[in-house]
């Protein structure tokens, strides 16, 4: 399988930064033959890399934008993976375009900080539903905490943002966690990543 963009997908440069670590925190915490829905996956990379690494896995990426949907689409016919579904066109923030079927795990990568808090909201509802008992819902991305100082460079991040569009910004996680644990869903586990990211997770009962 080629790294090599096929005709229509499209590459995001920070998906080979933090594509291992993430596949790192994600593989002794997923069971073995779990179904996987991605949300927001982009242009589609992480799916791919994640679908390949973890073969046990279903893995289900989606996404609202026509090209990411093209893009991931490309992607998963060049890759020939048997274990990694066609794109799905979900918007976080309408509960009507989820699946109705059932996921061990629901893994969300640098949407929330990119979006409207309806975004979130709309997050936190469908993995509520969406996951099975037990299931897991895995944020990936900058967040605001309380008690810890926020790098520089998110800092500046987090005003870049604003400037593209004011709904947009690193949420506070002490927020993320009050709305997860509206449905349902209860706090885990706080993971340190590189470049002063985390992974959240999130657990259903």
């Amino acid at each position: 399988m080629s790294d090599i963009p096929p005709e229509g997908a499209r590459v995001a440069p920070s998906t080979a930064r933090n594509r291992q670590p993430i596949l790192d925190v994600l593989r002794p915490r997923l069971p073995l033959g779990a179904r996987v829905l991605e949300v927001a996956s982009g242009a589609g990379e992480h799916a791919l890399f994640l679908a390949a690494a973890l073969p046990s896995l279903r893995w289900r990426p989606s996404d609202r934008d026509a090209d990411a949907l093209a893009s991931i689409a490309a992607w998963r016919a060049s890759s020939g993976l048997t274990n990694l579904a066609a794109p799905l066109r979900l918007d976080a923030a309408d509960l009507a375009t989820w699946p109705e079927e059932p996921f061990e795990a629901v893994v969300c990568i640098n949407m929330i900080h990119i979006s409207p808090w309806a975004a979130t909201e709309g997050l936190m509802a469908g993995a509520g539903r969406a996951l099975t008992s037990g299931g897991q819902l895995f944020l990936y991305g900058p967040y605001l905490e309380a008690g810890v100082e926020t790098a520089p460079s998110n800092l500046a991040f987090d005003e870049s943002l604003k400037r593209r569009d004011p709904a947009w910004g690193l949420r506070d996680l002490a927020q993320v966690t009050a709305l997860a644990k509206t449905h349902g869903l209860g706090f885990a586990e706080r993971i340190a990543m590189p470049a002063n990211n985390l992974v959240v997770v999130f657990r259903k009962p």
